[in-house]
Parts: C-alpha cells; structure tokens; sequence
C-alpha cells in the first residue's frame, strides 16, 4: 500500500512512569496484587472549563451514569482518594522529566504550573488529571529522520482499572498518582512501520536514563492517525510497541472504508438521516429470537429505525460503529438488515418490518433495538449523530485498541475545554543552576551506546541495537565486562529469554544479581553453557538461585577424568559402530556423549576429547590389523 499516497499522517503521544514514589505525596510506586482492600464509591460529573464551556468527551462519558468503585492499597492514601490536598510535586520526578527534555534537546519553560486535565471516566477519584508542561520544541532524529517534540508534560498516572459490570467499574488506586512523562511527537511520521520504529527510539532514549519503570504497561502510546480526506483519530493506550505498525494499518484500512461508503451515500443521493424511531414490538409478539423474547419478557419494546440509502452499508462496515455508540447507554446490542433473517428473527418478521417502516427500496436499510423503551430510544439518538456522519466520512474520536489490531469507539475527541488551572500546587520555579546539574549527568544517547557495544564487545550491530531497544543493555555490559562470553550473554538475554517468556516462564522476575551469579558459575565451570536455558526455567519457575538452580537439576560440571571415562564407555559400547563407519561415526558418538552429559560439560571440550579418543582407538584398530596381515 502506497501510504504516501494516501495522505498519512501519524503522531505519537509516548507516556512513560518514572522510577521514582508517586508525584503528590510519598506513597510508593507499583501495582500491588491485593485481596479485600477498602472500597468506597463515587459519582463523578462533567464541569465547566475557565471560560464556561463543557468538554464532549466529558459529556459522552457523564451519559453513561456510571458508578465508579474504587480500591484503596497499601500504596495509596488520602491524596489518591481525594480527601486530602497534594502534596509539592516529587522533585526527583522533575528532574527526570527535565533530564528526558534535555536529551530531546528541549526547551524548558521557566516556570512550572500544574493544570487540571478532565477526565470523569473513573480513572481518577478527582475526576480530573493534574498534569504540567514541561518543555518544548525537542525532537530526535529516527533513520537520519528529525521527529518534533513539541511538546513534554509530567503528569500522574490514572487508576488500574480491574473489570466493568452493569452500570459498575471498578479501579485500582495503586497506579494512581505514578509519575509519567508525555511526549508528544510531530504528525509527520509517513508509513506504519516508521512510527513502529519511531516508537522504539524513543522508548530507547527513554530508558538510558536508568530512571523509568519497566515491563507491560510502564509505557503507553496514543496513536494519531489520519489520511487524506479522513480525520485524526486518537487510539488510547496501546501497551505493545511491536504492534503499532498494525493498529496504524488497520485504521487506514478502516478510514479508506468510511471514505468509500460515504462516496456511496452520495452516489446513492442521500443527502440525510431522519431520526423517526417505530415502535414494531407487535410484530413480535410470537418471535423465536432469543434476545428479542428475552427483552419482551422484560416489559422491553422493539424499536425499528429506517436509514435510507445504507443497505449492504451496515455489515462489517457502518453496522459495528453503531453499535458501538448505542454501548454508551448500556445497549448491548442491535440488530440491522444487513443481517437479517438470522438471530431467529425469520423473513416473514423481515417483511414485515419493512412494510412496517415502509421501506421500499433495495438500498434502504434498518435497525432493530430489543430493550427496555426509554433506553432504547436514547441508544437511536446516540446512534443517529454517527449515522449522520458517515455522509461526511471519517469522524474525529477516541479509539481503544484491541489485541488483534483493531480499535472500538470509546468517546470524542476531547478538546481544550477540560483544561483549568490546578490551585492546589503552587508554581516551581526551573533555575539554570537546576539544569546544569542535570546536563552534567546526562546519560550516553542509545546510537552511542549501540556503536560502542558492538565495538568493546564484538557483538553485531543489530544484536546491540535490540539491546538497547529492549532496554537490556546495562545487564548485558555488567555481566560481559565482568565475566567475558559477550556473544553468549546477547544470546541468553535476546534468544534464550524471548523463548522462555513462550513458555509462560517469568524470566523478567529473575534478579539481575541471579543472572550474573550464573555466569560467575559458568566461569567457574560449574556447569557447561549448553544448560543455560535448563538453569533459566528452573530460576524462573520455582524462584531459585543459580546454585539452587544447578544443584536441583543435578547439573554440576565434570571434571576432565570424569569426563574421559564416559567417553571411553560409550566408545567401547559402540565398537561395532566404529568397526564398520571408522571415522564417520563421531558424529553420532557425540549425539550419545552428550545425551549423557547434557549440561554437565562443554560441547567444544566434550569434542576435542570425543575426537582424541575416536582417532586413538582407529589408530590401534590399523596397527591390529596390519600385523595380523604380517
């Protein structure tokens, strides 16, 4: 796909927790695995901004009359339950948000003011986000590409949200308040890929600090994505970097689709959509569809509502962004005749809608809604504002993104009608005296530390570079300095480690002072390095040491002798072998030496004594041989 062509523009918004206790008061940092906590609960409503106006977003999400439950942990207090005022901003936070500027090679503001950020569904007890500008103006260059950093806030991080049931979610305090840095890059990021890449550099940039949080949900993207024609799209929240490249592709495709069926509407002459909701429960009051009966049997009513010109429009097309919006009121789900007869509704209860509607023509389309009435006509008035955007094409809106790929409607866009100032934390001044401290400490740019590493190391390029992407640098460097086997430590930590996490082991639950005691061992011949892997799972699995490790799998290495002396048995075993394939069965001793001594001895050294004694044993074979002949 040419996406040059197509007119794509994608900005990225990076939000990263910093290693460091929360932003407003001194409550550690961290999720917290919790049974029974104290829950209260909360309503939370929209308000107005500085110069009186109300976000849309706040207001969509205030139409699902939520009830927010929220659990208190250990790591939370008062200022995360909002009955108590902020604490002065963290300032370790505030260098290493002022560090991160400095590396972008931005410019920081004089003054720091904190602003409240609306936000009412539930993520925060305040029902709102504080939040604060940093710097601006930074950029890095990707592939020799300059990306702009306009922007760089430190914020609080949002509650953990734990599961949804009717009219209830519930959160989690303890993310709540985590310092997080926000960058925001310029749109002129051009094809999937390069924002997957751009996502990896400054995720690089971000952890030569030593100074971020680290593992799935640390690090959080917001995708920006628009084509020629369409609209910027905001998809929230996506956790796996390697997966950017397809939520971009998948929203061209998705935007290139709105695009061609509102070109079809026009095509068609339909120029609007009439919002005139029928009542048709009559026509199914015999029905055998299960979800139309059940809501009848809840004293619900079937509304009907005709969309002239959207037939063949709906299915896998317009069909699941309505319903998307119709979700917003609590509407599970709706029916349209892009899919009907089916569900148990049959072509006579088909007919009939239509003569009912007074549907006439084959591009005119339907939607069904089983539910209680009142609902059902507020999920119709939800539904009609989308309906009526698809002659246009492509709304601007918040997506949330989902594991396949693909993203599902979550609110508009929000606007700068949610931001007024935060009166509770004063204003910090940023002195040069502050900032040439930290210049003196700047950590070493990821492309020097790349080149270094393979340079000091003699490890490839590209394996230092996935070092570094994954942040696993500094464990690599600390343990090849100190114990040699450079080329084997990029193995474990890139190959050996990535196959482990398939097999559900937690390998980066392992102490990094576990890992380096297991090379010290392997230096010290413990064991040989084919048993490395073996050593890992055991680590990862049951929590061991790499001595508990080694002396549970009964791996401990084998001394020369020792070693000399299987060979030698397995060598005799095999005399028929030797006898008939000389020189051409080592290969397959080695196979039964090392079945024997797995883990235990160093397949280079388990060869060089398998070969010495092979050629031996040939040797005295001939000199046998040429006697008898004598």
């Amino acid at each position: 796909m040419d996406y040059r062509a197509l007119g794509l523009k994608v900005g990225l918004e990076i939000h990263q927790q910093l290693a460091t206790r929360k932003l407003f008061c001194e409550c550690a940092s961290g999720l917290v695995d919790l049974q029974g906590g104290i829950r209260f609960r909360r309503r939370l409503r929209p308000t107005q901004s500085e110069l009186g106006e109300v976000d849309a977003a706040a207001i969509e999400e205030a139409k699902r009359h939520l009830v927010f439950v929220y659990e208190a942990t250990p790591n939370s207090c008062l200022v995360e339950a909002d009955e108590e005022p902020p604490h002065p901003p963290n300032p370790e936070a505030l260098d290493i948000a002022l560090e991160i500027a400095l590396l972008l090679d931005a410019k920081p503001v004089n003054e720091v003011h904190f602003m409240r950020k609306l936000v009412i569904d539930g993520s925060n007890t305040a029902g709102f986000q504080r939040s604060a500008l940093l710097a601006l103006d930074g950029h890095l260059e990707v592939a020799g590409k300059p990306i702009g950093v306009p922007t760089i806030l430190l914020e609080e991080d949002a509650a953990r949200k734990l599961g949804e049931s009717e009219g209830e979610v519930v959160y989690r305090l303890d993310r709540l308040g985590i310092p997080l840095v926000e960058l925001a890059t310029t749109p002129n990021i051009a094809t999937p890929e390069e924002a997957r890449d751009v996502a990896l550099a400054f995720g690089s940039l971000l952890r030569a600090t030593r100074k971020v949080m680290r593992g799935i949900g640390t690090i959080r993207e917001d995708l920006n994505v628009s084509i020629a024609g369409g609209a910027r799209i905001e998809i929230k929240g996506v956790q796996e970097l390697r997966m950017i490249a397809t939520f971009v592709e998948k929203e061209v495709e998705r935007q290139r689709m709105l695009l061609d069926v509102a070109a079809e509407l026009k095509n068609r002459g339909v120029r609007a959509v009439p919002l005139d909701p029928k009542d048709l429960t009559a026509i199914f009051r015999e029905t055998q569809s299960k979800v139309v009966r059940a809501a009848l049997d809840r004293s619900g009513r079937v509304l009907g509502w005709v969309l002239p010109g959207f037939a063949r429009l709906l299915k896998g097309k317009l069909g699941p962004e309505l319903a998307a919006h119709a979700r917003v009121v609590g509407v599970a789900g709706i029916f349209h005749s892009d899919e009907l007869p089916g569900y148990g509704i049959t072509p006579s209860e088909v007919d009939a809608v239509r003569k009912a509607l007074k549907i006439g023509g084959p591009d005119d389309a339907f939607v069904l809604i089983a539910e209680e009435e009142a609902k059902a006509r507020h999920a119709i008035e939800e539904m009609h504002p989308r309906a009526a955007a698809a002659l246009q094409g492509v709304p601007p809106e918040t997506r949330e993104p989902r594991p396949d790929g693909t993203t599902a409607y979550a609110r508009p866009l929000p606007g700068k009608a949610r931001m007024y100032p935060e009166t509770d934390a004063p204003p910090i001044r940023v002195t040069n005296e502050r900032l040439a401290r930290i210049r003196e400490h700047l950590p070493e740019p990821p492309e020097i530390t790349i080149a270094r590493l393979a340079r000091e190391y003699g490890v490839h390029e590209q394996q230092a570079r996935q070092l570094v992407q994954e942040g696993s640098d500094e464990a690599f460097e600390m343990i090849a300095r100190e114990f040699g086997e450079a080329k084997l430590v990029a193995t474990v930590l890139l190959y050996t480690f990535p196959e482990l996490r398939r097999e559900a082991i937690d390998v980066d639950a392992i102490p990094v002072d576990h890992i380096r005691e297991m090379f010290s061992l392997l230096k010290a011949g413990r064991f040989a390095k084919e048993a490395v892997p073996d050593i890992l799972r055991e680590m990862g699995r049951r929590k061991l040491r790499a001595s508990e490790a080694i002396a549970a799998l009964g791996v401990t290495g084998l001394g020369r002798e020792e070693l000399e002396r299987i060979v030698d048995e397995i060598v005799v075993a095999s005399d028929e072998m030797i006898r008939t394939r000389g020189a051409e069965s080592e290969k397959a001793l080695m196979g039964r030496v090392m079945e024997r001594v797995r883990g235990r001895a160093d397949g280079k050294v388990v060869s060089e004594v398998l070969h010495a004694r092979l050629v031996a044993r040939l040797a005295r074979k001939t000199d046998v041989a040429k006697k008898r002949k004598k």
